[in-house]
């Protein structure tokens, strides 16, 4: 068994209730029901921690190609060459 750490927390009135009732429905602790809401909450904060990291090193990228200013050099393409290209690869989704 893993090595527990005892916490000592207060809680609300309805809180109480409302853990003691999702215990008994789940048959399972008390003590079980509150790990679980932690480990919950402590994997929505490192998604949300890592969402934001993905924005910030994005967003990074984004201004460090704004920087750099337009390109002058004309495209070599056409859009039709591009759609011909496309339906020679994957073929035409209407078929």
């Amino acid at each position: 068994m893993t090595t527990m750490i005892r916490k000592q927390v207060y809680l609300e009135p309805r809180q109480n209730v409302q853990i003691k009732q999702l215990a008994t429905e789940r048959k399972t602790t008390e003590a079980d029901v509150i790990r679980e809401a932690i480990d919950t909450l402590l994997g929505e904060v490192a998604r949300q921690r890592r969402a934001q990291q993905a924005w910030d090193e994005a967003l990074a990228f984004m201004e460090a190609r704004y920087a750099q200013g337009t390109v002058s050099a004309e495209r070599t393409w056409t859009r039709d060459e591009l759609y011909e290209e496309r339906l020679g690869r994957y073929g035409n989704p209407a078929d």
